[in-house]
């Protein structure tokens, strides 16, 4: 029955991680203001929204390619190994090399909590919201003077792929150790 129970949780988790993946896992906006006296310019720096698979493109992209392949390795290319371990493991009749295959997702799961861990940082990172910064000069100009306030704002939120991403991770590892307590019985 555990076995089942696993499967399923599986399939459940493949339905999050679609989404998790492609959906944006944050948003990001940055403007800057310029004040001269009573004129005042403002332009937006960064305005942008990505999720897991535009963010390693963007990386690498930017020549950024260690952090771009560990993003990847780590919440792409792990959790889809997983799932097809765990998929052929409920397939296969021999139950010594079905627990084998269980167990080296167990394995593979605690490195892949290095998704979870890379993903969080990530966002630590980006979780300047409402970060303001300000600096003001007063300037003389041929008798003149100018009062300059230059100041930025930098707004960061994450997105809904973000917590179908976490609740992938969540029901991932349910069903694995589910699947895994099939085979301890």
């Amino acid at each position: 029955m555990n076995k089942h129970i696993g499967l399923l949780f599986n399939i459940i988790a493949i339905g999050l991680f679609i989404p998790g993946i492609l959906l944006p896992i944050f948003s990001l906006s940055m403007e800057a203001v310029a004040q001269v006296t009573s004129a005042s310019f403002s332009t937006m720096i960064v305005d942008k929204e990505l999720s897991l698979l535009g963010t390693v493109q963007e990386l690498w992209q930017k020549e950024r390619f260690f952090v771009a392949v560990l993003i990847f390795l780590f919440s792409i290319a792990i959790p889809v190994i997983k799932t097809l371990l765990v998929t052929i493991s409920y397939f296969i009749k021999n139950t010594v090399l079905a627990k084998r295959i269980i167990d080296a997702v167990c394995i593979i799961g605690k490195w892949s909590m290095a998704d979870v861990f890379i993903i969080a940082i990530f966002l630590a990172v980006l979780s300047t919201n409402h970060a303001e910064t300000q600096n003001g000069e007063s300037l003389s100009l041929f008798g003149f003077k100018l009062d300059l306030l230059l100041s930025s704002e930098t707004l960061s939120n994450v997105g809904v792929g973000f917590y179908y991403f976490t609740a992938y991770c969540i029901v991932s590892l349910l069903g694995t150790q589910i699947s895994q307590s099939a085979f301890k019985k």
